[in-house]
């Protein structure tokens, strides 16, 4: 598949902005499975973007504006070939005494530390009530279809009835949300069953009539012992394929937002942002090629 994602955001304020410093946590990521083709960046002020990387590893946009102004544009491109994979053609399965033994061991334990503590946006409330429970005659990757079955299922996808900081006691009683929510309320129930679990931002191609958040989309990535990370949509009752593609990973929406800035003014502000992801399938070969003159970088 080639992707070209078109990115905008418009900031407006009531009084004059004295100074804002923005990251931005936008730009796909290029891996295996997806690679990196074209991206640019740019402001409506003409401000100096800056290159970093973040805690987790992953590439951002910095940009700080010492100068007065009341309204900001950004805009990006990218452009990128995502490789069609089978995500079952390669799962091995193994006995599933061994399975949970392997998902015990101390050594996997620490390797995955960060991804199996609760945060305050992944911790399920006390008697939270929810009738969803591992079986334990089925494999880890069994159960977590199961287990994104189950919250499509018994929520609904409903947006501006919570935001990026509502916890998972509102979720669960209001039983809708948007796809951050379902994403941690399906990485707080894998972890308390000890299965790694990680948060990922991103971008969706919705032509297919997905859902998903107007801005970047959100799923999880589980560790399943002898098949690495593996991703799973809660909001779509999907494997994480070709249509998703993968920006960062964190615990948590916190460790990932596609923003994040410090702006001194006072008084309203708006802001507006549109996401638009056109995909078209193209010969493999071109992926390849692609690949290895990254790799030759």
């Amino acid at each position: 598949m080639h992707y070209t994602i078109k990115y905008n955001a418009v900031n407006v304020y009531q009084n004059p902005v004295e100074k804002a410093l923005w990251q931005f946590l936008i730009k796909p990521m290029s891996n295996q499975d997806q690679q990196l083709d074209h991206q640019s960046f740019t402001n409506s002020l003409g401000s100096p973007v800056e290159n970093s990387i973040n805690g987790y590893g992953f590439d951002t946009y910095r940009i700080n504006v010492p100068q007065k102004f009341n309204t900001i544009e950004f805009n990006a491109e990218f452009r990128l070939y995502k490789e069609i994979v089978d995500p079952f053609a390669n799962l091995e399965f193994m006995d599933i005494e061994k399975e949970q033994y392997e998902l015990s061991k101390t050594d996997f334990k620490i390797d995955n530390e960060r991804f199996l503590v609760f945060t305050k946006l992944t911790q399920l409330p006390a008697n939270h009530g929810l009738d969803f429970a591992m079986d334990t005659s089925l494999s880890i990757f069994d159960n977590l279809l199961r287990l994104n079955t189950w919250i499509f299922e018994k929520f609904t996808f409903k947006p501006k009835v919570t935001d990026v900081s509502t916890s998972l006691d509102k979720i669960i009683d209001q039983k809708m949300g948007v796809c951050q929510d379902f994403t941690h309320l399906f990485c707080a129930l894998a972890r308390a069953n000890n299965i790694p679990a990680r948060y990922v931002s991103g971008y969706l191609h919705q032509g297919n009539g997905y859902f998903g958040d107007s801005q970047m989309h959100a799923w999880v990535e589980c560790n399943l012992p002898g098949n690495g990370w593996m991703g799973f949509d809660p909001t779509n009752n999907l494997i994480a394929a070709e249509n998703h593609i993968k920006v960062a990973h964190g615990k948590d929406y916190s460790d990932c937002p596609p923003i994040k800035g410090l702006v001194f003014s006072q008084g309203e502000h708006t802001t507006e942002y549109t996401v638009e992801v056109t995909g078209q399938q193209r010969r493999q070969e071109h992926f390849h090629e692609m690949q290895q003159s990254q790799q030759q970088q």
